[in-house]
C-alpha cells in the first residue's frame, strides 16, 4: 500500500506537468465566424488568413475607445498594406444608429460591425469589458488579448515583428 501512495505523487506531478506543457505550447485559435459589416459585406476569419488581424471590441460611449480611435486609424493606414486588417465590433448594447454616425462622422478606414446578438462577443469568450483587443498572427493563432487601452508602441513592435514573417 505504501509503494502505491509513493508512486501515486511523481506520476500525478508527472501529469501536472505534461498538461501544463501542453497548455502553454497550444496557442489559441481565431474563432471560426463570419463578421457583417454594417455596410452588409461578410468578412470571415478563414478570409483573413495570411494577414495579422486586430479585433477590436469597443463602444460609443467608452472614453478609452474613443481615446484610441484615432491611433487605431494610424496604426491601420500605416500597415494595411503590409498585410494587417483591423476588424472593428461595436458592443451589443451601442445603439447601431450610433456606431453607424460615428463610423461615418470619424471617417473610419476599417471594416465595422455592430455585434447585435452577441455574436462575436461570445465567439470570443464572453467579452463584456471595452476596448478588448485580440491580436492573431498570419495562421490564425491568437499573439495577444488586451483589456484596456493598447500599447501602440508596443503593438507597432509587434506588427513589425510579425509582418516580416
Amino acid at each position: 500500500m505504501l509503494t502505491v501512495k509513493k508512486l501515486l505523487i511523481p506520476i500525478a506531478f508527472l501529469a501536472l506537468l505534461v498538461f501544463l506543457g501542453l497548455s502553454l505550447s497550444n496557442k489559441s485559435q481565431a474563432p471560426d465566424i463570419t463578421f457583417t459589416t454594417i455596410e452588409g459585406k461578410k468578412i470571415s476569419m478563414a478570409d483573413l488568413k495570411g494577414k495579422v488581424v486586430l479585433i477590436n471590441f469597443w463602444a460609443t460611449d467608452c472614453p478609452g475607445c474613443i481615446k484610441e480611435m484615432p491611433d487605431l486609424v494610424n496604426t491601420y493606414n500605416t500597415y494595411k498594406s503590409k498585410g494587417f486588417e483591423i476588424i472593428s465590433v461595436a458592443m451589443p448594447y451601442d445603439p447601431p444608429a450610433q456606431v453607424l454616425n460615428y463610423t461615418r462622422q470619424k471617417s473610419l478606414p476599417f471594416p465595422v460591425m455592430h455585434d447585435g446578438f452577441s455574436e462575436m462577443t461570445q465567439a470570443f469568450g464572453g467579452v463584456n469589458l471595452t476596448p478588448t483587443a485580440f491580436i492573431f498572427d498570419k495562421q490564425g493563432n491568437r499573439l495577444q488579448r488586451t483589456i484596456g487601452e493598447l500599447d501602440f508602441a508596443k503593438l507597432h513592435q509587434l506588427l513589425n515583428t510579425e509582418l516580416a514573417k
